[in-house]
C-alpha cells in the first residue's frame, strides 16, 4: 500500500486496537413550511409538503485531542461559502475543532430548502421569502454547530472497518456529449462499532446526482440517498447511516422521475452497503492524520461588455447573472477565481478519504483511484460548500452544462480557464504533484518507490 505523510509526521506506525474514539449524533434541518426548494429553476412554488425529515449528522473520530475528525453529513444540495465560515470559526471558538478537523459534506438532494445564496440566480425573492431563507440559513448555522458539539460529548472506545461495494444506478448524464461517459459505480463504506460489538454508525458513499425527483416535485425529502439512510437504518435498529456523495457532478440516477424511483434506488444502494457488512471488512486504525488546503482556480479574462449584452436580452437568469457581474464591476470587485477548499483525512494506511469541493464531475475520482491503485480511497465531491462544478479538461473542452451553462445559475462569470488552471490542465486529479503538495505533504511516494509503504 501507498504510505502518506503529513507535514513534520513520521511514517506511521500500526495502530492499537481500540485505540480510536467515536461519538455519533444528530439533528433534524427540515424546514418550516411554505420553504423554496432548490436545485431546479423551473419550479414555480414552494414546497407543499415533507416526505420524510431532513438530518444533518455528525461522527467525531478521535485519537487523542490533538489527532481527530468530526465527519458531517448533511441532506442538502449543498453549503454556502457564508455558512462554512460561520460554522468553522464557532466549532473552533467552541470546541477547539481545526478546518483540518472538520469534513463537511452535501447529499445534493434537489428535493431540499434553498440554501442562500448557493444557486440564487434562479429565484427573484419577495422580500418575504428572502427573509424566510435567510434565517434557514442562520437555523442550519446553529444546528450544524450544535450536532458537532453533540457528537464530541458521547466520545467512548470504538473500532473501526472498511470496505467496499458497487451498485449501477448512475449514468453519465453527458452521453450525448461524450458517448459512453464515465461513471463510478464504487460504494465504499466506513462502520463503526461500539466496544460491546454494536454497529453505531456506517458511512457510506456513492457518484450519483439526488436527481431521481424531478422539478415537479414539491415533497421535501433526501432522494435516493435519504431513503437508503432510512433503510440502513431500519436494518441496523440504533446505528446512524451517513451519506457521503461522491464526484457525481456529471452522474444522474437512471430511470427517474418519481418517488416510487427513488425509494427503489435508495433500497438498491442500501442493500449494496449491507453485502460490504455482511462481509469480511479491514481494520481501520490510528493514527489519524488531517489536512485542508485552497487552491485559486483562475475563470476567463472578466469582459463586462458579455455581460451589458446579457442585461439587456431576455433571458431572466442570464439578466440576474449579468445584474451581478456588473455591480461587482462597478464597486471594484471584479471576479478573478473561485478559492476552491481541497481536504484529507488519513487512517494510519488503511483508509484515506479525499473531500473535494463543489459539484466534481467523476474523472477526479476516476483518475485518483487509478493513480494510487494501492491506497484504499474513499473519494467526495459537494464538500465544504458547494459553490459551482468543478469540471476536467475533457468536460471544460467538451462544453455543455457542466464547463460552462451551471455557471449562470450559481452566479460566477465562468467558465474556467484552463489555460491557466493547472488543477484543470491535468484532466483529472493528480494527488501528488497539483493538489495534495499544497496541502502540504500528504505525499505519496517518489514513483520509483511506489508499491512500498513509506
Amino acid at each position: 500500500m501507498l504510505g502518506i505523510l503529513l507535514p513534520g509526521m513520521a511514517p506511521a506506525a500500526p495502530g492499537k486496537p481500540g485505540s480510536l474514539r467515536a461519538g455519533v449524533a444528530r439533528i433534524v434541518i427540515t424546514p418550516g413550511l411554505p420553504m423554496w426548494l432548490t436545485g431546479y429553476a423551473g419550479r414555480d412554488n414552494p414546497a407543499n409538503g415533507v416526505l420524510h425529515d431532513l438530518w444533518a449528522k455528525a461522527l467525531a473520530l478521535e485519537e487523542s485531542p490533538g489527532h481527530r475528525i468530526v465527519i458531517v453529513t448533511t441532506d442538502l444540495l449543498g453549503l454556502s461559502h457564508d455558512i462554512l465560515e460561520q460554522v468553522t470559526h464557532q466549532v473552533d471558538s467552541l470546541y477547539g475543532i481545526k478546518r483540518d478537523q472538520l469534513l463537511l459534506n452535501s447529499s445534493h438532494t434537489h428535493s431540499g430548502p434553498m440554501i442562500w445564496p448557493c444557486v440564487d440566480v434562479i429565484y427573484d425573492f419577495s422580500p418575504e421569502d428572502q427573509r424566510r431563507v435567510s434565517l434557514y440559513s442562520d437555523t442550519l448555522t446553529a444546528r450544524l454547530v450544535k450536532v458537532i458539539g453533540m457528537a464530541l460529548d458521547k466520545l467512548a472506545p470504538a473500532q473501526l472497518y472498511t470496505g467496499h461495494g458497487t451498485a449501477d444506478f448512475a449514468i453519465n448524464r453527458r452521453n450525448a456529449i461524450h458517448a459512453d461517459g464515465p461513471v463510478d459505480h464504487d460504494v465504499p463504506v466506513l462502520k463503526v462499532v461500539t466496544a460491546h460489538g454494536k454497529t453505531e454508525a456506517i458511512l457510506f458513499g456513492y457518484a450519483c446526482h439526488n436527481t431521481t425527483l424531478v422539478e415537479d416535485n414539491y415533497l421535501i425529502n433526501g432522494d435516493y440517498a435519504g431513503f437508503a439512510q432510512l433503510a440502513l437504518e431500519e436494518e441496523y435498529p440504533g446505528a446512524q447511516a451517513m451519506f457521503l456523495m461522491g464526484c457525481a457532478g456529471d452522474q444522474n440516477p437512471a430511470p427517474r422521475g418519481t418517488v416510487e424511483l427513488a425509494r427503489s434506488h435508495g433500497k438498491s444502494l442500501a442493500d449494496a452497503v449491507q453485502k460490504v457488512l455482511a462481509a469480511k471488512m479491514q481494520p481501520v486504525q490510528a493514527p489519524i492524520r488531517t489536512a485542508y488546503t485552497t487552491i485559486d482556480l483562475p475563470f476567463r479574462p472578466f469582459d463586462p461588455g458579455v455581460y451589458r449584452r446579457e442585461i439587456a436580452g431576455s433571458n431572466k437568469y442570464l439578466q440576474r447573472r449579468a445584474r451581478l457581474m456588473l455591480e461587482a464591476y462597478n464597486r471594484g470587485w471584479t471576479p478573478h477565481h473561485l478559492t476552491y477548499p481541497v481536504q484529507a483525512v488519513r487512517f494510519n494506511n488503511d483508509l484515506t478519504i479525499l473531500a473535494l469541493s463543489d459539484e466534481v464531475v467523476v474523472d477526479y475520482s476516476l483518475s485518483a483511484k487509478k493513480e494510487f491503485a494501492g491506497e484504499n480511497l474513499f473519494v467526495s465531491g459537494y464538500s465544504s460548500e458547494v459553490m459551482c462544478y468543478i469540471p476536467s479538461l475533457r468536460v471544460l473542452r467538451e462544453g455543455g452544462y457542466e464547463a460552462d451553462e451551471n455557471m449562470i445559475y450559481y452566479g460566477f462569470p465562468g467558465p474556467f480557464a484552463a489555460a491557466h488552471c493547472a488543477f484543470l490542465r491535468a484532466g483529472a486529479l493528480r494527488l501528488d504533484s497539483l493538489v495534495v503538495r499544497r496541502i502540504g505533504r500528504i505525499a505519496f511516494p517518489a514513483s520509483s518507490e511506489r508499491g512500498r509503504d513509506a
